[in-house]
């Protein structure tokens, strides 16, 4: 008997044909168009190569660059998380460049990167810790102060520093926090609000000539806690200059002396200190201090300028204390973004 064929008919009467292929497919075949059998593909994209290896240099290396011109070094610190930014500008010129070299080169950039990095990208909070810590600079100029001080209060922080306090302003602030605060201290142009006593305020000497720094011990329920309020000189970008940070990094010694001599073990430093934990001008202080942020943070915590936060220089860092958790507040009318976290304290027979 002879074998009939059968044919599939489409809805228009014709015969079936194979699943028409993905818009990604399609996207992949067509940046892939003209890879096949061209052996150039391993000779071209050298130059991006080479970037993608500077690039991962740079990262690994951030901390040998040297400070000699411009504080070059520490602009690098200060801003290493954005160069990441770089890796899929690479991978993209590598993918119109048609070069199997550069994209297999930027791998390793992405993996620096993630090794410094990634470890931010996951949420790290906890509940529990027994004392809540803010801080926040106010700004000098800023139009509300009034709103400011009770925006931060809103946050429900035991004990709240304030940075940039302009001596005018000083009543507007006590005012609006009477009602939540019970003690409160101000030293210079730093202030520190608690709901426990507050007792051996005093200025911390940052080899300024005026008063950025103080010190106070809080008596928390779990304990005496000395905090440390800080407001650190503010560094440029200039052409002529680079980085200009000295005065900075002179205070930032004086302060990590400061905080090395303090007696009691559980420390909570609060406040702007113009840096990263990056920068290794910080040193006297980041060495000894833990991060809230890096340790138990979630993200990169950016909280300057408040208006697109590129980085993380109002910083809160703990020494015996143990960090719970950490984040920013919602914006106010400064230029800076308050941040807070949730340390436990460490009672002293522990």
């Amino acid at each position: 008997m002879a074998q009939q064929a059968y044919r599939t008919e489409t809805d228009n009467g014709g015969a079936g044909s194979e699943p028409q292929p993905t818009r990604f497919r399609r996207l992949c075949e067509r940046l892939t168009r003209g890879w096949r059998g061209d052996r150039r593909i391993w000779r071209r994209g050298l130059v991006l190569a080479a970037c993608s290896v500077l690039t991962a240099l740079v990262m690994l290396a951030h901390g040998h660059i040297p400070n000699a011109i411009g504080n070059l070094g520490s602009l690098v610190d200060t801003f290493l998380p954005w160069v990441g930014l770089l890796i899929p500008v690479l991978l993209v010129l590598g993918l119109i460049r048609k070069s199997a070299t550069a994209l297999i080169a930027t791998v390793l950039p992405a993996a620096v990167w993630l090794n410094l990095f990634g470890g931010l990208l996951t949420d790290k909070t906890a509940t529990g810790g027994d004392l809540m810590v803010a801080t926040h600079n106010v700004n000098a100029d800023n139009p509300d102060p009034s709103a400011t001080a009770r925006g931060v209060a809103a946050s429900g922080a035991d004990v709240l520093a304030l940075e940039e306090l302009k001596a005018s302003e000083v009543p507007t602030y006590e005012r609006a926090l009477e009602s939540t605060y019970e003690y409160h201290a101000v030293v210079g142009t730093v202030g520190l609000w608690s709901k426990y006593p507050l007792s051996d305020v005093k200025a911390v000497d940052i080899r300024l000539g005026w008063k950025r720094a103080m010190r106070a011990t809080v008596t928390a329920p779990a304990g005496p806690v000395a905090v440390y309020v800080a407001h650190l000189p503010s560094v440029r970008v200039k052409l002529e200059a680079g980085f200009t940070a000295r005065q900075r990094d002179e205070s930032a010694d004086a302060l990590g002396e400061a905080i090395a001599d303090e007696p009691l073990p559980n420390v909570v430093l609060l406040g702007d200190l113009n840096g990263t934990m990056n920068d290794r001008a910080l040193n006297a202080v980041t060495s000894q201090m833990r991060s809230t942020q890096g340790a138990v943070g979630s993200g990169f915590g950016f909280s300057w300028p408040a208006s697109f936060p590129m980085a993380r220089i109002d910083q809160i860092l703990v020494k015996g204390a143990e960090p719970e958790s950490s984040w920013t507040l919602p914006a106010t009318a400064s230029d800076h973004l308050p941040i807070a976290a949730r340390v436990r304290v460490i009672p002293q027979d522990d």
